[in-house]
């Protein structure tokens, strides 16, 4: 029996992967877009809509960051507003456990599931960074050690919030989504060194217990915050080897906090490029990552790493010859991916080898380096790969990232999607009613049943 494949469409945030120029291209903040993504998505029968997040405007050279999109509307506003205006796909929304406190985060998703008659997913994200956290009241930063155990602390005191509601009797009717006879709030009190907090919780018991749990760190603690409390990893692992051995690596650790392989998923973000032939998809893909790296957009990844201002070096010239400023990076700020290289110095000689060897020039290396395309083919040949990856344990499925929105998943799910159809990997209709019916994931009686007998 083949792996049933779990796909999700991302509409993406902050990010140069979405073509601005294309005239398709729409809004990230009017309503419209959102809804036209979620229902070519849910026509699709895709498991859920992913949202990512933005604390505050990223900044570079001391300026607004402008060259994709520079807003976005808050995550519970447009996911309450989506569960209007859909019926089964789930809606996922990333909030932060840094800046957030754990009462009002539980009570939004515990009122975004019964909104959405369960359909609610939370991708639980932390925040190294200090320029973000300027606008909170904590503001300051984290130590990674910190930001995890906060994060520990804080999903824990949100999981107690919603297990606080207790009946005479649980029920598990999916159907009707009853959970609880006579239910009726519990007391809750969680004391550590990141929260002091007790009372009641104001919001009943939702359909699913509680919203499915994301997580999106790739560290060894954030491997096992995963491991330990998560339903489900986006992961950013997409290729065949690396997501085995990442798929590998995070299951592996699953025994030791006593789970199971099928408790959880995990599901890279992937981009897609589709053609009636092989040599189309290619070329179209060549020209969505030039249009994906500007000249502009070149020039400021090259300053990410640099850590330099480089707003005269010419893009369609050679790598700059001077190295980059090691320490602190203070050339862009509120920008995640500048941390990733932990040797600018080395990364910048390997550039500069790999610009040499190929004959590339500073942009046509910064498209080289920066690719983000996943899957390039007909759609035959995209099935055919997505398939493969899943039963071959790169990957649960995938989230789906495409380049144009609100439109672009569209000739995904029309071209694609039949043929998993047809393979008889990919659901031809919505089972069930709730997320963790899409994902097959167990709904949360189980602490329901101890907190009602205790």
């Amino acid at each position: 029996m083949p792996k049933q494949i779990h796909l999700a469409a991302h509409f993406p945030g902050v990010n140069n992967t979405t073509v601005w120029s294309d005239p398709a291209s729409g809004s990230h903040i009017e309503f419209d877009s959102f809804h036209e993504f979620a229902q070519v998505a849910e026509r699709g029968k895709l498991d859920f809509i992913f949202l990512a997040e933005g604390l505050r405007l990223r900044e570079q050279n001391d300026r607004i960051y402008d060259l994709d999109v520079v807003g976005r509307p808050d995550t519970f506003t447009v996911l309450a507003a989506l569960a209007a205006v859909t019926e089964r796909i789930g809606l996922t929304g990333t909030i932060n456990s840094t800046f957030n406190e754990p009462y009002e985060v539980a009570r939004q998703f515990a009122s975004l599931d019964h909104l959405s008659a369960g359909r609610a997913a939370w991708n639980v994200v932390t925040s190294w960074d200090a320029f973000t956290g300027e606008n909170f009241r904590r503001g300051g930063f984290l130590a990674q050690d910190d930001r995890y155990d906060r994060a520990r602390s804080f999903l824990q005191t949100a999981t107690e919030l919603f297990d606080s509601w207790r009946g005479d009797e649980v029920v598990a009717d999916k159907e009707s989504g009853t959970f609880l006879v006579d239910p009726h709030p519990g007391s809750f009190a969680h004391r550590d060194r990141f929260f002091d907090i007790a009372g009641q919780f104001d919001v009943p018991r939702s359909p699913q217990g509680r919203p499915v749990i994301f997580q999106a760190g790739d560290s060894d603690e954030g491997r096992d915050f995963a491991a330990a409390s998560a339903d489900a990893i986006f992961s950013r692992h997409s290729t065949l080897e690396a997501g085995q051995a990442f798929y590998a690596d995070v299951k592996g650790r699953l025994p030791k906090f006593g789970r199971t392989r099928d408790e959880l998923l995990i599901l890279p973000a992937a981009t897609f490029v589709l053609g009636d032939t092989e040599a189309e998809a290619a070329e179209l893909a060549q020209q969505i990552r030039l249009a994906q790296v500007s000249p502009a957009t070149a020039i400021k990844f090259l300053e990410q790493l640099w850590n330099r201002d480089l707003s005269d070096h010419d893009p369609d010239g050679p790598l700059p010859t001077v190295d980059p400023v090691v320490g602190e990076n203070t050339i862009a700020r509120g920008r995640a991916s500048v941390r990733m290289h932990r040797d600018p110095v080395a990364t910048a000689q390997e550039w500069r080898a790999k610009a040499e060897a190929e004959g590339l020039t500073t942009r046509e290396l910064i498209v080289e380096v920066t690719g983000r395309q996943s899957f390039i083919g007909t759609p035959q040949t995209v099935a055919d790969t997505i398939d493969r990856y899943v039963q071959a344990d790169a990957s649960d499925g995938f989230i789906l990232v495409p380049h144009v929105t609100p439109g672009g998943m569209a000739p995904f799910v029309d071209r694609v999607v039949p043929l998993l159809q047809e393979r008889g990997v990919f659901r031809a209709d919505y089972e069930g009613t709730t997320l963790r019916d899409h994902l097959g994931l167990p709904l949360r009686t189980t602490d329901r049943a101890a907190a009602a007998a205790s």
